[in-house]
């Protein structure tokens, strides 16, 4: 497995971990930064994946509606609102803008999760 991909998957679990934690400031600011971090290694481990069958993408939503054609993720609004929320949150830094992307961040794991999954078989 590629470097990348090994990495992802760290990053979910890292994600994961903190979204257990009881919800303060700090917490819900590292979540998301966690969040951001997965976003960039999901896209970079479809690219990669993409690029051992022959395919090819270089942006994140680019990759994400290759994955999507190439079945390894099933809901592409839903990681199209992850391009959303990553922009947001990594650009425009407002309390009510991370209240709402710390809101989807245990939606987003799932599709972590289910994109790396989909991936090893």
């Amino acid at each position: 497995m590629n470097e990348v991909v090994k990495s992802f998957e760290k990053t979910i679990q890292r994600l994961r971990e903190a979204l257990a934690k009881p919800k303060d400031d700090t917490v819900r600011d590292s979540c998301i930064k966690r969040f951001e971090l997965c976003f960039d290694l999901a896209w970079k481990s479809i690219k990669y994946y993409a690029k051992q069958q022959g395919r090819e993408c270089n942006s994140p939503r680019a990759c994400f509606k290759l994955a999507f054609e190439l079945k390894l993720i099933d809901d592409e609004e839903q990681w199209l609102q992850t391009i959303n929320d990553r922009n947001e949150a990594a650009h425009i830094y407002r309390e009510q803008i991370a209240e709402g992307v710390y809101s989807r961040l245990g939606n987003y794991v799932t599709l972590f999760e289910l994109l790396l999954s989909k991936m090893r078989e």
